[in-house]
């Protein structure tokens, strides 16, 4: 079915259930077909904006429910149309009927985000801050929401439009030389034209750099804890979620499969995976469980890697395991109840760092604890530095990061003018969809539909 913009659209905004349900209608005549229903002191359609108003929606002469209106007119409205919020009693009943009354005036249910597709076409967003929408109802930690929350404010676009309006500088300058090109004139100085694009590269690669954290922080940081059979990591799991989750026990291969537990830690989610012993068996349900560790410790962010105390060589507990760039690992030495003291201090080299621990007694933990939030560093996020959390937006940034290599390289080896011109383009095009400068779509498709319908 094609759906038009300016049809009035209509949806619940929260679940039903609760002691209050909202429904949301836009669009042009949204308060006219509103009046139709709803009986009150005086008529919605000589409301001011931004007004609320008490009475009843009726079905002809029978109370549905007695209900608060809020009037909002275009442009000031979320969607920048003429909108109503209904605020109702929680009753799926009561909702449904307000809803089936106003599509039987003509109202249409909204499809999946399509509340804040509206926003964004007409001005009052941009794609990155719409994105941020969705982004702020799924945040289920303090990291994800203030990364969330500094995008929807603009922060992360006010830093693109500002990379955006310095390459289009370049560009007219370049294009200007274009037009005069029998002239052989030069009106961007090359040397300044290499100052900026340097800096525009150490931008754009510090913001696509971001997202490895971003990303684990908006969707919980994944921790594997791995080891040999019976080093601990079963009691561990369960000291550090404060409950017993895995089953202990003496006996080696005791976890045959993976148990993942989330837990938020000073702002931040992380999620750990109690995983299989590692070693050699022909037991074909610990070799599936074995199986299931390697796949762990590929998705893994941080990785910990916990030795027996007793065993003092610790390097060839790896397994053979070589770690990708983007993790990181902490070498956990468990049982130093058993056999070392408490205050042992951390031990490291130049690449690794030890911490002794005592996973049963508890002994050592705040130092763990301490390393992870090192390492899962909310502090940028939270005091409101710009972070890229989504895939989408660093799949942008590093291919203009990979044109803006291209600019620099041609601009030291003599390019012409109009493919130095071109690169740089390039460059503008994939930074403007991120906000939605540059759009298709296919893009806005694959966006608004993982909103929920209300939003």
């Amino acid at each position: 079915m094609i759906h038009l913009d300016h049809d009035i659209i209509i949806a619940p905004a929260t679940a039903t259930g609760g002691a209050l349900c909202i429904i949301r209608l836009s669009g042009e005549g949204a308060i006219e077909m509103c009046d139709s229903l709803f009986r009150g002191k005086k008529r919605l359609a000589e409301a001011k904006g931004a007004t609320l108003h008490y009475g009843y929606i009726m079905d002809g002469k029978q109370v549905v429910d007695d209900v608060v209106v809020s009037v909002f007119r275009a442009p000031h409205s979320y969607t920048g149309e003429d909108s109503i919020e209904i605020s109702a009693h929680g009753s799926l009943y009561i909702a449904n009927r307000i809803i089936s009354l106003l599509t039987s005036h003509g109202a249409r249910l909204a499809e999946a985000g399509e509340f804040t597709r509206r926003a964004f076409m007409a001005g009052k967003l941009d794609l990155s801050q719409a994105e941020a929408v969705a982004d702020i109802i799924a945040s289920d930690s303090r990291a994800s929401h203030a990364i969330a929350s500094t995008q929807m404010r603009g922060g992360y676009s006010e830093e693109l439009r500002s990379l955006r309006d310095k390459l289009l500088h370049i560009c007219s300058l370049l294009e200007l030389e274009l037009d005069f090109s029998e002239e052989d004139v030069e009106f961007a100085d090359r040397q300044e034209l290499s100052r900026l694009l340097n800096e525009l590269l150490l931008k754009v690669r510090s913001l696509a750099d971001s997202f490895s954290l971003g990303n684990a922080l908006k969707h919980g940081v994944n921790v594997a804890i791995v080891g040999r059979p019976n080093v601990g990591k079963s009691t561990l799991l369960n000291r550090l979620i404060g409950e017993e989750r895995a089953m202990v026990s003496e006996i080696a291969g005791t976890t045959r499969d993976s148990i993942e537990e989330s837990v938020n830690i000073e702002g931040v989610i992380y999620r750990f995976v109690d995983t299989a012993g590692l070693h050699s068996t022909d037991d074909r349900l610990e070799q599936m469980g074995i199986e299931r560790t390697w796949k762990a410790l590929e998705k893994a962010h941080i990785i910990l890697w916990i030795t027996d105390s007793a065993d003092r060589d610790i390097e060839k507990d790896l397994c053979g395991f070589a770690p990708s760039p983007e993790q990181r690992i902490i070498h956990v030495i468990n049982k130093i109840d058993l056999h070392a003291k408490e205050d042992q201090p951390i031990t490291e080299t130049q690449d690794k760092k030890y911490i002794p621990i005592s996973a049963k007694l508890g002994l050592g933990i705040d130092k763990l604890l301490a390393e992870l939030h090192t390492i899962a560093d909310a502090t940028n996020a939270l005091r409101g530095d710009v972070i890229v959390s989504s895939q989408r937006h660093y799949e942008a940034l590093r291919k203009a990061q990979e044109s803006l290599v291209r600019s620099l390289d041609g601009l030291h080896n003599g390019t012409p003018t109009d493919l130095l011109s071109e690169d740089i383009r390039q460059v503008m095009y994939h930074i403007g969809t991120i906000t939605g400068e540059i759009n298709s779509e296919d893009i806005l498709k694959s966006i608004f539909s993982s909103f929920c319908i209300g939003k």
